[in-house]
């Protein structure tokens, strides 16, 4: 037993009822004996603990045990634990032999059920985790959830191998944790583990994608709902064949529309790609018709050109631009991190493409410095018929991050991702 502060594992604040509490690990509680008033008389193991969610920290209300072999189930009161030893956790016995069966409540959580194994997302590192085990606090009679562990160790306790835990636990504090809180989107019953929407919108679009992976019906479309549809739109092009098919198959017209909106011409193709023919053709129906041309171009038998792929995503300006007039222009601007590579060095208003400055050169530049000084020249471009076989060939050998596409007199008509061309290639080197 600890006799510290009113701070429990992680720093976390506990509740003003004492300095005296002491910590124990659920994976550990779980499978152990139940015994009515002494070891000797054993009446099941423990297959979960029951939690109410009330605020700050849920608090437990019950055991629940589960006999098998078609024999009811016992929810034995926390009021009626003695309490819980090395090998086992002493109640009170029953009045009538047997506790009543387990009802579940509104409000109420189990830990096995509804914690253990479940995903949740990591605020430090940003990635999908699972939860291997629970921390409670058990102080004053009460028993607390304090933290989830997603290290190893707890793995290694859930099989009884808690000696061998050599890595520090990795615990994430209850007040992170809570419930998917969309319940604008969807109302349910099942707890997933999440972090705010705000926090969510911050995520990697990558990490985003690989936690809808992981979830299914319901819990699935709700995270993707309570989405923006820019959000929305990077997380679907990030998304396996499957989820990409689970995440569009609800979608009202108006909200593909949007999400639609927010995506390049090859991410869409990617998307149509994977979906049924019949599917396919009535979403084209909801692009414009430039995009959707396009599109269909790259979904026949016709190898996509350039200007099948290419975006209007990047930046052009003028060589006697000064560097500092560019950053302060990109500070301010809001635009997105990848379309800011590069800069592309045009001859005024013509769009003649003259040079390029990789963003990389224009942080080290002088403040003074003009972009017609610092610019690399000539470009390497594409032409707008250009094959996606030479395309590949292009950014194998080069290794840039973008190229622009230019028509025959060298204006620039837009460019393309490395990402979006390059995703699923192999690049095979000679021997």
């Amino acid at each position: 037993m600890f006799t510290l502060s009113h701070h429990g594992p992680n720093g976390v604040e506990l509740p003003k009822v004492g300095g005296n509490y002491r910590v124990l690990h659920f994976s550990e509680l779980l499978r152990r004996r139940v015994c009515a008033g002494t070891v000797k008389d054993r009446i099941g193991k423990l297959t979960d603990l029951v939690f109410h969610l009330v605020e700050p920290f849920p608090q437990v209300v019950g055991i629940y045990i589960e006999h098998g072999w078609g024999k009811p189930t016992e929810f034995v009161p926390w009021e009626k634990v003695i309490r819980i030893e090395d090998d086992a956790i002493l109640i009170e016995p029953a009045v009538d032999g047997t506790y009543p069966p387990f009802v579940d409540q509104p409000g109420w959580i189990l830990a096995d059920q509804h914690l253990m194994g479940r995903t949740i997302l990591d605020l430090d590192g940003r990635r999908c985790e699972v939860v291997n085990d629970v921390l409670l606090v058990e102080t004053r009679g009460r028993l607390l959830i304090a933290d989830v562990d997603i290290s190893f160790n707890g793995f290694l306790r859930q099989i009884g191998l808690g000696r061998f835990s050599w890595i520090k636990d990795r615990l994430i504090s209850w007040k992170y944790v809570q419930p998917l809180s969309v319940e604008d989107v969807v109302a349910t019953d099942k707890v997933s583990l999440s972090l705010t929407r705000k926090q969510v919108m911050e995520l990697p679009s990558e990490d985003l994608a690989d936690v809808l992976e992981e979830l299914q019906g319901e819990e699935q479309e709700a995270l993707f709902g309570a989405l923006d549809s820019e959000k929305a739109a990077e997380t679907l092009a990030d998304a396996e064949p499957r989820a990409k098919r689970q995440l569009v198959e609800d979608l009202s017209d108006e909200r593909a529309r949007e999400i639609f909106s927010e995506m390049t011409v090859p991410q869409l193709a990617d998307l149509f790609a994977v979906l049924p023919f019949d599917e396919a053709q009535e979403l084209l129906e909801l692009l414009n018709a430039q995009v959707g041309e396009r599109v269909r171009n790259i979904l026949s038998e016709r190898e996509p050109e350039a200007d099948d792929i290419m975006s209007q995503d990047y930046v052009a300006m003028s060589r006697g631009v000064k560097v500092s007039e560019v950053l302060r222009n990109f500070r301010q601007s809001g635009r997105e991190p990848r379309s800011i590579s590069y800069i592309y060095v045009v001859n005024g208003d013509s769009k003649t493409l003259i040079g390029v400055v990789d963003l990389r050169e224009l942080i080290l530049a002088p403040d003074e410095a003009v972009l017609g000084e610092i610019m690399v020249s000539p470009v390497v471009t594409a032409d707008k018929d250009t094959g996606r076989e030479d395309l590949v060939e292009m950014f194998a050998k080069y290794h840039y991050r973008m190229l622009p596409v230019v028509d025959g007199e060298d204006h620039i008509l837009g460019v393309i991702c490395y990402n979006d061309i390059m995703k699923g290639v192999v690049i095979r080197t000679k021997p």
